[in-house]
């Protein structure tokens, strides 16, 4: 064997090596698949559902309706679901793939940690597990350059289509609030806003609530809120909805966002 075909022999047992410690992944949600991003399992992804149509995988349904034959059919090593998939049908699923998570994420920053541990383990990757336990000091670490001053805001998904107001109890309330910020609507999880009288209840609710400031969270950043008519003491702050929207460890952009912007309210 020359020395050239042994060089080359060593590079395909090595490439083996790396697919036989990548798990088969299907995820179905997109803030999974953000996770399993920052975890360096991405690439691992064999089936998504279908909000994740980007990662070009095998469609497995939606949250709520995963299909059940397409993930069997995939033989995956780890199936990755959120709470809003209904419990009898995370159990049909868990029969054929027992290595499966249905993964509470919407009420704080420590159920993202939980969730990227979980994750770490099920996978059985250690260099992703201790990268799943640096995030809650990465993120406790970083918000802390954010300077609220106790300004008193109100956290919109958008303007228009069917807005929703964060409350307590969400991801999003806990970031802005270690912040410095004060959250002004008292609303326990989220507060969705009419979708044919979007304008008008927006306005109703700045009205009563009478924030500092109004973040908005946009995956379109232009005059999102132009029809919406602004209280003299509010302002308006738009943020990037991709870095802000998913609770995953995308989130670190989002505070380097306002880290940037916190010139427009100091």
């Amino acid at each position: 064997m020359t020395f050239r075909i042994f060089v080359l022999f060593i590079l395909s047992l090595a490439s083996l090596s790396v697919f036989a410690d990548c798990p088969r992944i299907i995820s179905q949600s997109p803030y999974i698949t953000h996770q399993l991003d920052y975890l360096g399992l991405k690439q691992c992804i064999v089936g998504a559902s279908r909000y994740d149509s980007v990662l070009k995988t095998t469609d497995t349904g939606g949250i709520i309706d995963p299909d059940i034959a397409s993930i069997t059919a995939l033989k995956p090593d780890l199936f990755i679901t959120s709470v809003w998939t209904p419990e009898d049908t995370f159990a049909t699923i868990k029969q054929s793939v027992p290595n499966s998570l249905r993964l509470a994420s919407f009420q704080g920053m420590a159920q993202i940690s939980d969730n990227l541990v979980a994750i770490a383990k099920a996978s059985n990757q250690i260099e992703a597990e201790q990268k799943a336990r640096d995030f809650a000091p990465a993120w406790q670490s970083k918000i802390k350059q954010v300077q609220g001053n106790g300004k008193k805001i109100l956290l919109l998904s958008s303007c228009t289509g069917q807005p929703y107001s964060f409350g307590n109890k969400t991801w999003l309330a806990e970031l802005f609030t270690a912040a410095g910020f004060a959250l002004v609507d008292d609303t326990q999880g989220v507060r969705h806003l009419s979708k044919d009288r979007t304008a008008a209840e927006t306005q109703a609710l700045i009205e009563s609530l009478k924030p500092d400031l109004i973040f908005v969270f946009t995956r379109q950043v232009a005059d999102a809120c132009a029809l919406v008519e602004l209280p003299k003491i509010s302002q308006l702050v738009v943020l990037d909805g991709d870095k802000f929207l998913h609770p995953a460890p995308v989130l670190l952009e989002g505070i380097d966002q306002l880290i940037a912007m916190q010139g427009m309210w100091q």
